[in-house]
């Protein structure tokens, strides 16, 4: 059934493409051996018409005679159905010349648009992300040092990745890495595996103990998020969300400043952020910034998610990838790009319906 159905979508694909298609924008890498296959086949056809009509005629003295049919008996007006397995076979021989000049695009652009969401992921790398997480279901190899909320963050955000590509939507995601500063590890990009192993490089215990900060600065990590989606001019557009996962332990709400000025910028700009707070509360001690956190975050028009425990987590990437999207619209520019595929495609299924129509249904049997 799954390999059915990819076939169907890749066939479904290649139809579409060809419908995106103007013949006069291709070119041809092998014109001459295409017109050469072409003329072949216009003179095999004509041959063996020819080889058949001088056959018959032949064998008309070899005939035995027949009483004449009964005038009673007419002639079924859908006698010529018979011939219908040939109409695929026929309008699959253009599509099966055109491919075989390996046609391409010089200069080709797209526009797509799609269901989808521009994601800011964002990872808290500092030191005191090293306190003590377990995670049994996103991280169960963690053990010693790595059972940490760092790792534990880590996992949630690969976690998330793996659910978005699943899914039907082809969103535009970025990650950021921050402690006392925020560090672009990948701009915005359609590509899920690149972002994963963004993730998967970041989340190396030997590269991790060489991130320089160790402080934890959330408003930087925001501002470079907002400026991203500005540099790209996804600011204006529906479906932006940054996701933030860190402890919460802001060096800023510490030394008094509001988490209302630290997501100034998110909130200037209608970003929703969803801000999971990755630590144990018994750390949070008596000026737990959670109450702070979640006005700050309810004003951007996302949600804070106080987690305490990887139940939480699970359920908040649920919300976040359960949460209403936009569309995104994309302009792909490329050069010599093969068109191959698709022509080949359809010449393919319209050979397999046709010998499909022959071998299976009996009234297609005869061919002219």
């Amino acid at each position: 059934m799954v390999t059915l159905t990819r076939l169907l979508g890749f066939l479904g694909d290649s139809v579409d493409q060809l419908q995106r298609l103007s013949m006069a924008d291709l070119q041809f890498w092998h014109r001459d051996a295409a017109n050469l296959m072409a003329m072949s086949l216009a003179g095999l056809a004509l041959v063996a018409l020819a080889v058949r009509y001088a056959r018959s005629r032949r064998s008309r003295r070899d005939r035995v005679a027949l009483p004449a049919v009964l005038p009673s008996m007419r002639r079924s007006p859908l006698a010529f159905v018979r011939h219908a397995a040939v109409l695929p076979f026929l309008a699959g021989t253009p599509f099966f010349v055109l491919a075989l000049a390996d046609p391409y695009t010089a200069f080709t652009r797209e526009e797509e648009t799609f269901p989808g969401r521009r994601v800011a992921l964002m990872i808290d790398a500092s030191s005191s992300m090293l306190a003590p997480f377990r995670a049994e279901k996103l991280n169960p190899s963690a053990g010693g040092d790595t059972a940490n909320a760092f790792h534990t963050s880590v996992a949630a955000a690969e976690h998330f990745v793996k659910l978005r590509r699943q899914s039907k939507y082809r969103d535009l995601m970025s990650l950021i890495e921050f402690g006392n500063e925020a560090y672009v590890i990948t701009p915005f990009t359609h590509d899920y595996d690149n972002i994963l192993l963004s993730i998967a490089l970041i989340g190396d215990p030997a590269e991790w103990r060489r991130f320089p900060d160790q402080g934890t600065l959330i408003g930087p990590a925001v501002n470079e998020g907002v400026a991203l989606f500005q540099a790209f001019e996804f600011e204006k557009a529906a479906g932006n969300v940054i996701v933030i996962f860190s402890d919460g332990l802001d060096s800023n709400i510490v030394n008094g400043t509001s988490a209302n000025s630290i997501l100034q910028t998110a909130i200037e700009t209608r970003i929703p952020v969803y801000m999971i707070r990755v630590a144990d509360e018994s750390r949070l001690g008596r000026d737990n910034p959670d109450r702070q956190w979640a006005a700050a975050v309810a004003r951007t028009g996302g949600r804070f998610y106080p987690a305490a425990g990887e139940d939480t987590i699970l359920q908040a990437i649920d919300d976040i990838d359960k949460a209403s999207v936009g569309e995104i619209s994309v302009t792909r520019y490329s050069t010599q790009e093969n068109r191959f595929v698709p022509f080949a495609a359809v010449a393919v299924m319209l050979w397999a319906l046709a010998a499909l129509m022959k071998l299976t249904v009996p009234h297609f049997s005869t061919f002219p």
